[in-house]
């Protein structure tokens, strides 16, 4: 599973909150949280649609973009990695630490616990 980088993640919860959205739109709604320019959006998108993370269309004369990850196993595997990588955890991260989320809803919650749980032993 390809983990997005903070940075790409953050286009993609923006894509998965509203799609399709311009570059402009999608840098308008990250701006204050990455405090970069809109030449940066504009880079980090065009790496995305290499690494086909999103995919853009156009819409009245205007690129657009959506994402083509799916947000909860996105998040499972970004979830994961940091467990394994960062914590040095073995067993599944508790989705109690997803309790309260904006991102996910009840059941994308209990989707995202199944697949913390089922994730395969060995997945490099």
């Amino acid at each position: 599973m390809l983990i997005p980088s903070t940075t790409e993640l953050s286009l993609l919860k923006c894509l998965w909150k509203a799609h399709p959205l311009s570059a402009r739109e999608i840098h308008e709604r990250v701006a204050e949280e990455l405090a970069w320019s809109y030449s940066s959006t504009r880079k980090t998108l065009e790496r995305m649609l290499e690494k086909q993370m999103v995919r853009q269309h156009s819409v009245h004369g205007v690129h657009v973009y959506e994402a083509t990850l799916e947000k909860v196993a996105t998040l499972a595997a970004f979830a994961h990695d940091f467990g394994r990588r960062v914590m040095e955890m073995d067993g599944p991260l508790p989705v109690s630490m997803f309790t309260g989320s904006k991102l996910v809803d009840k059941g994308e919650l209990a989707q995202l616990e199944d697949m913390l749980q089922d994730w395969p032993a060995e997945d490099e």
